[in-house]
C-alpha cells in the first residue's frame, strides 16, 4: 500500500504539481509564488485552500481540462479559485481550458476566474462567450 494521494499521482502524470491541503477553495495557479500569495489571500479572508496545484508557465488545454478533474474529485472543495499571471503562460489557453473541463466534469461547484496577462482579453472573451457560470475577478 502507498502513502501517496491519488490526486498527487494524477496530477504528476501529466506534469502538473499538486498537494492536498484540508480546506474548501480548490486553487489553480501559475508558479508557486502566486499559489502561496493565493493561499494567504484566501486565509485572510477567512477560507482554507484545499489544495497547491501550479500549472506551470506551458500548460496546455489538456493539463487545464486534468487539472480541473483533480480539483472536483475532492468532496471538500466548495469552490474553485483560478488565480493565472500569464507572462509565458497565456491567458487564452488557460481559457479554453477552463470551458473544455467544465464540458467534461459536472461543475457542481462556483468557479472564479482571476486573468491577467498575454492575451487575456482573448481569454475572457472565450470564458464571457462560453456561457458558463463564472465568477470573474
Amino acid at each position: 500500500p502507498t502513502q501517496e494521494d491519488p490526486r498527487e499521482v494524477a496530477a504528476a502524470k501529466v506534469d502538473l504539481n499538486y498537494i492536498g491541503l484540508d480546506g474548501e477553495i480548490g486553487c489553480m495557479v501559475n508558479g508557486a509564488g502566486l499559489a502561496m500569495a493565493t493561499m494567504d489571500i484566501i486565509k485572510l479572508h477567512g477560507g482554507t485552500p484545499a489544495n497547491f496545484l501550479d500549472v506551470g508557465g506551458n500548460a496546455s488545454e489538456h493539463q487545464v481540462v486534468e487539472a480541473f478533474k483533480i480539483l472536483t474529485s475532492d468532496d471538500k472543495v466548495k469552490a474553485i479559485l483560478v488565480n493565472i499571471f500569464g507572462g509565458i503562460m497565456k491567458c487564452d489557453v488557460i481559457a479554453s481550458g477552463i470551458v473544455n473541463a467544465a464540458k467534461e466534469v459536472a461543475l457542481k461547484v462556483p468557479v472564479v476566474v482571476r486573468l491577467e496577462g498575454t492575451n487575456v482579453e482573448q481569454g475572457k472573451r472565450i470564458l464571457k462567450e462560453s456561457g458558463m457560470k463564472l465568477i470573474t475577478a
